[in-house]
């Protein structure tokens, strides 16, 4: 997507190679205000039809956070950009929308990470889960439950998740971080390693007649029958 006639107007604005970056830079806050602003309105939107129907949406709450820290990432590393770069987030639409739609999706994954309780501490939000049935197989009440009430746990565990779905979507390298080590950890405990190609390799097991710890070799059995007596 092109740049407007009013938006080439604030390219234009100067003569010098530091105008017109400042120009472009310009533009590219005019974009992200515009996409903030819209992305607020819509999630104000979706909290008050939640609300009247007694149902916080915790979910679309957390991809939230992780697009507005998308927003904020951009606009913090606006000033160390180069020209390029400058120059295609200002004249394309898409290459704005990028960021900040990875960071909400990162924000997802993080959520499902704090549900699954394979990120846990301190410094982390816990979250009430309904149970589901007992002695049965899980039932779409037990699923609508779960998607319907489950919240953070107290008040400062809901900060706790606004802050790290924030910063999932601030920082791009945070949530595939987490990720890598999950995947490393669970190749290790699956028996698995990497080979020097990263692709993964299992690890081989001990033989059945190689004594390990705590293994002893089983008796050899006589070839010849007579030998046993």
């Amino acid at each position: 997507m092109t740049a407007r006639p009013d938006d080439a107007r604030i390219l234009s604005s100067g003569d010098g190679g530091a105008l017109e970056r400042t120009g472009r830079m310009l533009l590219v806050s005019k974009h992200l205000l515009l996409f903030t602003l819209a992305t607020l309105v819509a999630t104000v939107a979706v909290f008050g039809i939640g609300l009247w129907f007694d149902r916080f949406p915790m979910s679309w709450f957390c991809f939230e956070c992780g697009i507005i820290g998308g927003f904020v990432s951009i606009q913090q590393r606006l000033k160390r950009v180069s020209d390029e770069e400058l120059t295609y987030l200002s004249q394309s639409w898409t290459a704005i929308l990028v960021v900040p739609v990875f960071g909400g999706v990162f924000a997802l994954v993080l959520y499902i990470l704090f549900l699954a309780g394979i990120v846990e501490g301190s410094l982390f939000p816990k979250i009430t889960i309904p149970p589901f049935t007992t002695g049965a197989p899980p039932t779409i009440t037990d699923l609508r439950r779960f998607f319907t009430e489950t919240y953070p746990a107290s008040g400062p565990d809901f900060a706790k998740l606004t802050f790290w779905c924030f910063v999932a979507g601030f920082s791009e390298r945070f949530v595939p971080q987490i990720i890598q080590r999950v995947s490393d950890r669970g190749e290790q405990d699956a028996g698995l390693d990497r080979q020097p190609g990263g692709r993964p390799r299992r690890v081989p097991l001990p033989a059945a007649d190689t004594p390990g710890p705590g293994r002893t070799m089983p008796p050899t059995r006589p070839e010849n029958p007579e030998q046993s007596g």
